[in-house]
């Protein structure tokens, strides 16, 4: 498809919301305009780096696609490559391999660093297990505590000790059915005919050894039921003997459990039933060690060395080819709040909410881990919606504000501009007017643009095509415009091709600036109208 259009007539006027009580409307004019003229660079046109985000199949292995980044951009930031889930091992060790291949790859680009600090895209199970914020199952120390090894009449790691008084008057043997197994298809089932009163050892079962360290607490377990109404049954161990108290059974399975204390380095468990006349029936049974949840705090300090590590590493490996780092992305929702668990979406398993348990402290510690690391880096934050969420925008300028009057190194912010062909024009002005106010580096980071936006259209048609130019223009001429010179830090268009976009969404849309076929799109020649004027 030719990326050329003819002057269309059609002019959809749009009235956008107003973010104020003051009656300022801006109307958006969705002109089809002339977007023909696409054959400057746009890194020809512009004073500051226009880069594309790169991923590292099509720039590895796409040759047309790296020569477009090559000839009209001069500045990359990789999609995925230097976030943390791409570096970090599940045994916290980390591995550059791939973000070095993209550096080689990128030979001769101003490569912007993406991105030090994101609840998203993280190894966040290795984190969650390394802070302690998901316990690791303890292993299991019983052997056959289902009891559904053994033969027809004995179990595996089990030993009868006593039978009753004479020996023989008790029987233990298997249960089996529905009635007498839990789960599986075997129990242990322990025939009493007699109650022996207060000596409970009168009939006993023994586990084999299981090592143990003394001082060390286990939690032992186990599901057991009677025949009849008024069963008792104790834990014990050995070879140094601790005894649990008398615990009452009735007829229905109950969970019992013991908090044991181990004094030797090897234990024994013991199931005492010979207090009461009864028929038992005990299955699921499990020795492990009591694994404590750590305290917020010590979640926090794990955290605070996890992120620490992960920054100094990253930023001094590549200090020699990345001048500018997103040192924190995404911290607030769009009401203007600091991210936690509750404002966040934490189901994926890549995600890990650092503000959640760093709090406030979060960003500017990751501001100084990244300023130690290379202290002549431009350190940036980066959020997206501050064009439609004015409560977002305002909290995230006073949120910097805070982290400098703290001392912390916040050189710029960057607006992500992930919008649609009908954004408000009103929107975009008023949030770079005010991202200007901080006398900051303003840069856009993530900028693509839906087009087709659920219409019946299958593709996008030359207006919806020129609608899209229309916008391109008018953010880059709005960001020109309301940006001192001195203050532009740069324009990242959020891929190259329409089909290798995360919005892309096999077909539904076709946000950049090239189509599928490596043509650039009217939008190319809207971006250059908005660096020209």
């Amino acid at each position: 498809m030719k990326a050329i259009l003819k002057i269309w007539s059609v002019v959809v006027v749009v009235p956008v919301l107003i973010f104020s009580c003051k009656k300022e409307i801006k109307v958006n004019n969705l002109s089809t305009g002339n977007f023909t003229d696409n054959s400057t660079p746009l890194k020809d046109a512009a004073d500051f780096p226009v880069g594309a985000a790169i991923g590292f199949t099509p720039m590895t292995t796409d040759a047309s696609y790296k020569s477009i980044v090559q000839r009209d951009f001069d500045a990359v930031t990789f999609e995925y490559e230097m976030k943390h889930g791409a570096i970090v091992q599940d045994d916290g060790s980390l591995d550059f391999s791939n973000a070095d291949q993209l550096v080689t790859a990128s030979n001769g680009l101003q490569i912007f660093g993406h991105t030090l600090g994101w609840h998203q895209n993280q190894n966040a199970t290795y984190l969650k297990n390394y802070a302690g914020i998901i316990v690791p199952a303890a292993t299991e120390l019983l052997a056959n505590g289902g009891f559904e090894a053994g033969g027809a009449a004995n179990f595996n790691n089990w030993a009868v000790y006593n039978t009753g008084n004479p020996a023989g008057s008790a029987q233990i043997v298997v249960g089996a059915g529905a009635n007498e197994v839990r789960t599986g298809t075997r129990s242990m089932k322990v025939i009493n005919p007699t109650a022996y009163g207060t000596s409970q050892w009168r009939v006993q079962v023994a586990s084999d050894l299981f090592n143990t360290v003394s001082g060390t607490h286990y939690i032992i377990s186990y599901w057991v039921k009677a025949a009849n109404p008024g069963g008792s049954i104790r834990l014990s161990t050995g070879p140094t003997a601790q005894y649990q108290a008398d615990i009452p059974i009735g007829t229905a399975w109950q969970l019992v459990s013991w908090d044991l204390t181990a004094n030797s380095p090897q234990t024994r468990i013991l199931f005492d039933m010979g207090a009461a006349a009864n028929t038992y029936y005990i299955d699921d049974a499990s020795v492990k060690e009591a694994v404590s949840a750590p305290s917020g705090a010590e979640v926090a300090n794990k955290l605070d060395l996890a992120l620490g590590n992960f920054i100094t590493n990253t930023v001094d490996r590549y200090k020699n080819t990345v001048h500018e780092w997103d040192v924190v992305n995404e911290l607030f929702t769009d009401n203007g709040n600091i991210r936690n668990n509750s404002n966040t979406d934490i189901t994926p398993n890549d995600v890990l909410v650092w503000s959640h348990y760093l709090g406030r402290d979060y960003a500017f510690k990751a501001f100084e881990y990244a300023k130690a690391a290379d202290p002549a880096a431009t350190l940036y934050i980066n959020d997206y919606n501050l064009e439609s969420s004015p409560a977002k925008l305002d909290s995230l300028i006073a949120y910097v504000a805070e982290l400098k009057a703290r001392g912390a190194k916040v050189d710029g912010i960057g607006t992500q501009m992930h919008i649609s062909r009908n954004t408000s024009y009103t929107g975009i002005d008023r949030m770079f007017q005010k991202l200007a106010e901080t006398g900051l580096k303003i840069r856009i980071s993530e900028l693509d643009i839906k087009t087709v936006l659920n219409s019946a259209a299958a593709a996008p048609t030359p207006q919806l095509l020129a609608y899209q130019a229309t916008m391109m223009q008018y953010v880059v001429s709005s960001y020109m415009k309301h940006v001192p010179a001195a203050q532009r830090a740069g324009i990242t268009v959020w891929g190259v091709v329409d089909k290798y976009s995360w919005i892309y969404d096999n077909g539904k849309e076709f946000p950049l600036l090239y189509d599928n076929e490596y043509n650039k799109k009217p939008a190319y020649a809207g971006f250059l109208q908005g660096l020209q004027q």
